[in-house]
């Protein structure tokens, strides 16, 4: 507690309040470590009560706050937008992924895909107080000249300009994308040979903190690929999950229900969303199906484990470089799990015979393995919250959020609500300064400090609303209430209303019971997205269709040449043929 109120005393000395008084010495300014995971689910770490083993993640959060109501968006781009900008998504020119982009928005306003002028990340909002500015992993916020990490503040960085890419080699994972994009500093560069996402991550990341200045801050952002698909692991840390989840998706939502009634996230008396058409029963499977889907589901769990243990190589080398007492850190998810299914479509199946992926059980999670876990598990995996990424439901939006280290009073557990966009204005009045820049766009979030040093429970009044837009996809949070709608292919665009604090699983529609509070709730969005410039998505808009549409143009635009050649190729050695015959033919005549 010391050192926490020590921490605060140094913020706003710097922000030019007399804290301490004259030749008393200043505290340094503390480091910051985000740990993005992608795609994880509200309870899936250990420290929330999910079944994966995250020893060094539970350990991060025993010395510092849990969080049990923060928000983020169902998709990682806007999401990765707003935690590194503190702006609301639309604001920063990436409103939604471009996968799924209608052609309606495409170049408007809000739907560049790319951080527009005048949005300043968190790395050029500290590199002015001195900072060292890091990123490894995942970017995937702009592809063209002038979007990649090193032109928006980060000093290094290796970073995946895409949605995802495979975890053992150097290549796509899914048809959308030629190859796997990875730039360090701005340029084309490849793997190792000997490469695991979530290992090189941290491995990238501890090299460039070795060569960053000795006596620098650093910020340092660790985006995994793990949990997104392609599911994969080292059979070492699958191997903990053998049998876990062989009782199938319906009991696993349960078990994760009840560990959540146990530790009070939700009320005693909440209800269950069921899995319900159309998606399956475990019983409707086949043995051989249900032994499949429970062994990439202990893949799943296996890669959570193998970043967590990755990320207990990085809280050790920080320690042994005396910089961890220093440190904040930031652990959370873009978004709730991921519902897309790999053995459905037989388009995506034979590009993935094309490109050396399998779907069987032999190296399950192994090189060459394509895993998922489908939306029945992702459903489970969101318990006791209904649905999963890509929706404005909870299990879309409402995933862990943990802050640990030097300014965080340890065991804490915090029940106010927070956002994805309150993360970058909270570490930099940490840092002791504002979140006024020349020429860049004001933020939309909110500093939590209030709530991490326990002077407030609430940055929310109960009159505040947290809005949330992608794809049509939104929520309205206010108070009690939650009204949200949800697209296709696992929603029908209709508006619906809850009390969060009596239902948090969805289950009971309040609309027509509550008409009044629904309006009132209309008129948050409404109001909201007047303000930051949604376009709504076109009648019939499902992002599936819209992600197969971009694949099958990105397709073209590789393949086509090829096929154009090869077909001249065919031509002139059919018309070749043809002649020579002919000739044959006359010489016989």
């Amino acid at each position: 507690m010391v050192r926490f109120a020590a921490t605060l005393l140094c913020g706003f000395a710097l922000l030019g309040a007399p804290a301490v008084a004259q030749g008393d010495p200043v505290a340094p300014r503390p480091n910051f470590v985000v740990l993005l995971i992608d795609d994880a689910a509200f309870m899936d770490l250990g420290v929330y009560g999910g079944e994966a083993r995250t020893p060094n993640i539970d350990a991060l959060a025993a010395g510092g706050a849990l969080f049990t109501h923060y928000y983020t968006s169902p998709l990682c781009s806007p999401s990765r937008a707003m935690l590194l900008t503190g702006m609301d998504n639309h604001l920063t020119g990436v409103a939604t992924i471009p996968e799924v982009l209608p052609k309606e928005h495409e170049g408007k306003p809000g739907y560049t895909m790319r951080l527009e002028p005048g949005v300043a990340t968190l790395a050029e909002r500290l590199k002015p107080l001195g900072y060292a500015t890091l990123m490894s992993g995942k970017w995937h916020l702009g592809s063209g000249h002038g979007d990649l990490p090193n032109t928006h503040g980060f000093d290094r960085s290796f970073a995946l300009d895409a949605s995802g890419a495979d975890n053992w080699e150097d290549k796509s994972y899914m048809p959308y994308y030629a190859n796997a994009p990875w730039y360090e500093d701005g340029k084309p560069a490849s793997l190792p040979d000997e490469f695991y996402s979530s290992k090189f991550i941290i491995d990238q990341m501890m090299t460039y903190l070795d060569d960053a200045p000795a006596d620098a801050p650093f910020f340092a952002y660790v985006a995994f690929q793990a949990v997104h698909i392609p599911v994969q692991a080292p059979a070492e840390f699958t191997a903990h999950y053998d049998g876990i989840y062989d009782a199938g998706w319906d009991e696993v939502r349960r078990a994760r229900w009840e560990r959540a009634k146990a530790r009070g996230f939700i009320p005693q008396d909440a209800a269950l969303a069921p899995i319900a058409p159309p998606l399956r029963p475990w019983t409707s499977l086949s043995q051989e199906e249900q032994d499949l889907y429970a062994a990439r589901m202990e893949v799943y769990s296996g890669m959570i484990e193998a970043m967590d243990f990755h990320i207990g190589r990085l809280v050790e080398h920080l320690k042994s470089t005396g910089q961890f007492d220093n440190t904040v850190f930031v652990i959370t998810s873009d978004n709730g799990p991921e519902p897309s299914r790999g053995d459905n479509d037989p388009r995506l199946k034979f590009w993935m015979d094309m490109n050396g992926y399998h779907l069987g059980p032999e190296g399950i999670g192994e090189k060459g393995s394509w895993g998922f876990i489908g939306p029945e598990w992702a459903m489970a995996a969101a318990s006791p919250h209904d649905k999963f990424k890509f929706l404005g439901s909870e299990g879309g939006i409402r995933v862990p959020f943990i802050m640990s280290g030097a300014i965080v009073a340890p065991g804490a557990r915090i029940e106010g609500r927070a956002h994805v966009a309150d993360i970058a204005p909270t570490l930099l009045a940490l840092a002791g300064a504002g979140t006024d820049l020349d020429g860049a766009k004001p933020m939309t979030g909110r500093s939590l400090v209030p709530l991490l040093s326990g002077h407030a429970e609430a940055v929310y009044a109960p009159s505040d609303a947290i809005v949330i837009e992608v794809s049509g996809n939104a929520a309205v949070v206010k108070g009690d209430y939650k009204l949200t709608r949800n697209q296709k292919p696992h929603g029908d665009g209709v508006w619906r209303l809850y009390d969060l604090s009596r239902d948090p699983g969805e289950t009971a529609d309040l609309s027509a019971a509550l008409p009044d509070k629904r309006a009132e709730l209309l008129e948050e969005y409404a109001a909201y997205s007047q303000r930051v410039g949604v376009l709504e998505v076109p009648e019939g808009y499902d992002s599936i269709a819209e992600v197969t549409r971009h694949s099958l143009e990105r397709q073209r635009r590789q393949y086509g040449p090829f096929l154009v050649g090869g077909l001249v190729v065919l031509v002139a050695l059919l018309g070749g043929g043809i002649w020579f015959w002919r000739r044959r033919r006359a010489r016989r005549g």
